[in-house]
């Protein structure tokens, strides 16, 4: 029988996913991104009958650069041959360019954030020009909101740029404009099967852009949760979540983003612009850890459903590839 293949770069953040792989005795093996090969002309079918991307954007920031771009090539090798890969070379490319979520999110209809995208720190104040300050400056590839910095005024940003403004690893930035968050929080819709799974609204501390819901702290009422896909010696950020029901206007939005995205399993963030009560979607995560602490949160446990949606989606693939 063959298995799953589970390609992952951080051990912590999928500790609930293997965990409930191997309770159900689903057959996988685990495969490390940050030191994987391939060969390209290899004829066989590779031993899988499917993978489950897991690579993180922000993997450079644990000293793993060498991941990004790696992956992508070894995603469309996948699919060239024909084998399953859920969250593909499609979604991963979103994920790995924030400009380009930024260019979907404008093609389908959706309110964003006004935006310029940048390739060297000199034209940071042109493109600033015409958007409402505060601004953001967004590395291009992020993750776990590194790559992020605020600028009350073009005075601000002028200094940053005079002392040596950094935009990430491919040396591409947005300039974004900074809404006030309505109510101090922001909302992240979380899909499986490119369909609605749950929603939460997340209270960041100020200042801080890291969203990644593994690493909530709280409840919003003050109720501490277990952090169990998050690294164990992390420390407490002060990151709040509650459950939170959407509209039915967003769970479509979110939903034909995934659908646009090839999306098979993530998050997408939006918030409420204290200015003129409108959503705004600003970030497409192919790489999501899930709500820490699911059943004390939404009610339920949201890797059990993944494997759920693992095990049924690709036993007929499963069944097809066992008898070549």
């Amino acid at each position: 029988m063959l298995p799953i293949a589970i390609y992952y770069e951080h051990p912590d953040w999928f500790r609930p996913l293997l965990t409930e792989l191997a309770r159900r005795g689903v057959a996988t093996v685990e495969l490390d991104a940050a030191a994987h090969r391939f060969d390209p002309q290899d004829p066989e079918l590779p031993p899988y009958y499917a993978v489950f991307n897991r690579a993180s954007p922000s993997a450079y920031l644990r000293g793993r650069p060498q991941v990004t771009h790696y992956t992508q090539a070894w995603l469309r090798h996948l699919e060239r041959r024909g084998v399953p890969v859920i969250n593909g070379s499609v979604a991963y490319a979103l994920e790995i360019s924030k400009a380009d979520q930024i260019g979907l999110l404008h093609t389908l209809g959706l309110r964003a954030p006004r935006t310029r995208v940048i390739n060297h720190a000199s034209q940071a104040l042109a493109a600033a020009a015409g958007l409402r300050f505060p601004v953001l400056i967004k590395a291009n590839v992020g993750g776990s909101g590194a790559g992020i910095t605020r600028f009350e005024t073009a005075e601000d940003l002028a200094a940053a740029v005079y002392a040596g403004l950094d935009l990430g690893v491919d040396h591409t930035a947005l300039v974004q404009e900074c809404a006030p968050l309505r109510q101090g929080k922001i909302c992240r819709v979380e899909l499986l099967g490119r369909r609605f799974l749950y929603a939460i609204e997340v209270f960041p501390p100020d200042g801080s852009f890291n969203l990644c819901p593994a690493d909530a702290c709280q409840t919003a009422d003050g109720r501490d949760l277990q952090r169990s896909a998050c690294a164990l010696d992390a420390p407490k950020n002060g990151l709040r979540v509650a459950a939170f029901a959407p509209p039915a206007n967003i769970i479509a939005a979110c939903e034909a983003i995934a659908a646009a995205a090839e999306l098979d399993v993530g998050g997408i963030e939006y918030l409420i612009d204290d200015r003129d009560g409108e959503a705004y979607f600003y970030d497409i995560n192919a790489l999501s850890n899930f709500v820490a602490d699911g059943p004390n949160v939404i009610g339920f446990d949201p890797f059990a459903r993944l494997v759920d949606y693992l095990q049924t989606h690709y036993l007929q693939t499963r069944m097809d590839r066992s008898t070549r």
